[in-house]
């Protein structure tokens, strides 16, 4: 049996066999003629020619042998409702929606939003687009009507599938309205929506030359089905937007086979998931663990996957674990903001419960601290895995590999790169390696693997300016993460290189929080930074310069002004992009070419030393940040 060095070594010297490998982890319709193509850095066009569909892969395959077999089991703590469908099932409801879609006038390479709860039809919606070629774009429901409008705009959608309403804990949030919003402010509008009706909500306007309902419609293609649309592997398979401190969200485009494969590989080397297993990630499907490993990687294996809708702590903190109780499941994957939460709670909500079908327990989203860690390990006695990957990378790119080898675990440590990924730590300001235990940019020599993305949507040179240019002797991949590597070649993620905050894994761009600031009538100026927080990873905070003489008012008229603006924020973004603190100060640190110094005011706000001031304008503008901090 392989051991992990080897098992990474061949993926690093012989690539081409060692892809050639993986990619009989899924189904081709027609072999490709060649592995990589990568004629023009650092584009990388894998498994050349050959044509698949990943929802022939996800569901069709198995209908000889699993038709049978739960494929998707839905829990909604927030309504009390629990579904269960098999393969046969799944086949059946995804095909209706596709001929629906079809009927509708998408086809090969239009774009569909889903912007839709936790709920089986947005997984069947997803699986349908893939099914017919069209290219999805799952939108985060949590998303504000002027973030969705910015996804309209770029992605240009022929349909947009949504539902009345989501719920979060207990309370209902309307969908369609935020839509509708949307669509009005985008200067690109879809010639669809279709509307998928929960009885949540009904106070919405309904478009008849334009809205089109879900459950009333889909009747009309039951017990009949379409063919898959077999793609050429490098035609993209969906978009997913990803925020950046410039500029508009980025749409990650996906391809269709090494996307296929580097999932399908990883769910037998990293996640240990077998065919009949059941798997349940813990995320939702508009941030890219949904998509990778809740809709396609256990599907693709042949596994359950659970669908969830709810919290980690209601209507008990012992839910995910009753849930894997009840489910023997196998393979779980989840955040360490959900378990820092967990670890505030008593551990008999855990010990009560028979979670001894569990495997393996999996992290990602944000930096996993040590005593978090330590505190999984211990209280669930099985291994808690930490790695590291993207919204770009689609896939991990540090982990362990107990598919491969069992190495041991280091606590707050992601292990070591996964194959395929030629991982370095490298100096910012040389782009040399560095040293053992010596702080870095983590970056990869491309081409990158399989599965990751391959250009952003309509914009290859933003792509190259955004992720290659870091480093100006070469092309290479910049993670915008710092790290380090211990001497016994375990890796360590120390936080973001850039200003994009991390708030229990979502990522947000500084500059949209900024420019919703901006916007209210009384702001002048505004930096925003993202502070450690121990739930959440990070938070974002505002130090706001307020126009003319509106600081002058009394703390009391401050307080409200700061609520009402951060509320502003939350009507723009979202909630999740709600500064949780907001400071009002005269002044904002910068050099004397005028760039603002964020990371000195973060480092106040965390209660560290504010580092190299040599350029810095005027220090009572950094001395008046501290004593607010103070």
């Amino acid at each position: 049996m392989q051991n992990y060095k080897e098992f990474y070594k061949k993926s690093m010297e012989d690539r081409d066999a060692f892809w050639r490998e993986q990619a009989r982890f899924i189904t081709w319709k027609k072999d490709f003629d060649s592995v990589l193509d990568y004629k023009n850095p650092p584009f990388a066009r894998w498994f050349v020619g050959g044509t698949t569909n990943l929802c022939f892969n996800a569901v069709d395959r198995h209908l000889k042998d699993k038709a049978n077999q739960r494929a998707l089991i839905y829990i909604s703590t927030e309504t009390g409702e629990e579904k269960e469908y098999t393969f046969q099932q799944m086949y059946s409801e995804i095909n209706s929606c596709a001929l629906m879609l079809s009927d509708l006038g998408v086809t090969k390479g239009d774009r569909v939003i889903v912007y839709m709860p936790m709920i089986p039809e947005a997984i069947f919606s997803v699986l349908a687009c893939a099914r017919i070629g069209a290219i999805h774009c799952i939108v985060f429901g949590g998303f504000a009507a002027a973030s969705l409008a910015k996804r309209i705009e770029d992605s240009a959608p022929k349909v947009i599938i949504t539902a009345d309403a989501g719920m979060r804990a207990g309370r209902v949030i309307p969908y369609k309205p935020l839509v509708d919003r949307a669509i009005a402010i985008s200067a690109k509008k879809p010639e669809k929506v279709v509307l998928y009706t929960r009885d949540l909500f009904s106070d919405f306007d309904f478009d008849s030359s334009r809205d089109f309902y879900y459950r009333k419609n889909i009747k009309n293609y039951y017990g009949r089905s379409i063919d898959p649309v077999w793609l050429e592997s490098s035609e993209p398979s969906y978009i997913s937007y990803t925020s950046g401190t410039t500029g508009p969200p980025k749409g990650v485009q996906r391809d269709t086979g090494g996307y296929g494969v580097a999932l399908a590989a990883s769910m037998k080397h990293i996640y240990c998931g077998k065919s009949g297993e059941t798997m349940f990630t813990t995320s939702d499907i508009g941030w890219v663990v949904g998509h990778s490993y809740i809709i396609y990687g256990p599907l693709l294996a042949g596994m359950t996957t659970i669908v969830y809708e709810g919290l980690p702590n209601r209507p008990s903190p012992g839910i995910w674990w009753e849930i894997v109780e009840k489910y023997k499941v196998d393979v779980m994957f989840s955040s360490p903001t959900a378990i820092r939460v967990l670890k505030k709670e008593s551990q008999s909500f855990i010990e009560k419960n028979d979670i001894s079908s569990l495997k393996h327990l999996f992290l990602a989203g944000e930096p996993l601290d040590e005593p978090s860690h330590r505190w999984a390990s211990d209280v669930l006695k099985i291994p808690v895995i930490d790695h590291f990957w993207q919204t770009e990378t689609g896939w991990p790119m540090l982990t362990s590999f107990p598919g491969i080898e069992k190495t041991p675990i280091k606590f707050g440590s992601p292990s070591f790169p996964a194959y395929g990924y030629d991982l370095k730590i490298l100096s910012e300001g040389t782009g040399d390696e560095v040293g053992v235990g010596e702080k870095g940019v983590v970056a990869v020599i491309p081409p990158l693997p399989p599965g990751c993305m391959t250009t952003v949507w309509g914009n290859d040179k933003r792509f190259v300016e955004t992720y290659f240019k870091d480093f100006k002797s070469a092309l290479i991949y910049s993670t915008f993460d710092w790290g380090i590597k211990d001497h016994e070649g375990y890796y360590f993620i120390l936080g973001r290189t850039d200003d994009v905050i991390n708030v229990a894994g979502h990522r947000i761009g500084t500059r949209e929080i900024e420019e919703a600031l901006q916007s209210h009538q009384n702001v002048a100026e505004v930096a925003v930074v993202g502070v450690e927080d121990s739930v959440k990873g990070q938070i974002p905070v505002a130090f706001i310069v307020l126009k003319k003489s509106e600081f002058s008012a009394a703390k009391s008229q401050l307080d409200q002004k700061a609520d009402t603006i951060a509320k502003s924020v939350a009507n723009k973004l979202g909630a999740i992009a709600r500064p949780k603190k907001i400071y009002f100060v005269n002044m904002l640190p910068k050099t004397r070419s005028g760039k603002l110094l964020r990371r000195s005011i973060q480092a106040l706000a965390e209660g560290r030393q504010p580092g190299d001031l040599s350029t810095l304008e005027d220090p009572s503008a950094l001395e008046e940040i501290a004593k607010i901090l103070s």
